[in-house]
């Protein structure tokens, strides 16, 4: 099973989130959080390899309704174990 990279993504693992900033062909820019509600955190970037490696031990949480999708910025994503 693999799952799509989506700009606004929100992965969470404990108390720690990550949610996509922004998504290029090589890179990922995201951001790290640990309140959702305040928005503070710290701005990063990574390749794609290594952002996908990072989330390994994070699980996806469900999309807002209504949120836009961003097909064309879609990635596959390696599910745990493969």
């Amino acid at each position: 099973m693999t799952l799509k990279l989506r700009q606004g993504q929100v992965w969470k693992r404990d108390d720690d989130f990550i949610r996509i900033v922004h998504l290029e062909k090589l890179e990922v820019k995201y951001k790290t959080m640990k309140n959702l509600e305040s928005g503070e955190g710290e701005h990063r970037t990574s390749t794609k390899k290594e952002f996908c490696r990072l989330l390994k031990t994070y699980t996806l949480l469900p999309a807002k309704r209504g949120a836009p999708s961003t097909e064309e910025e879609d990635t596959n994503v390696p599910s745990v174990g493969e």
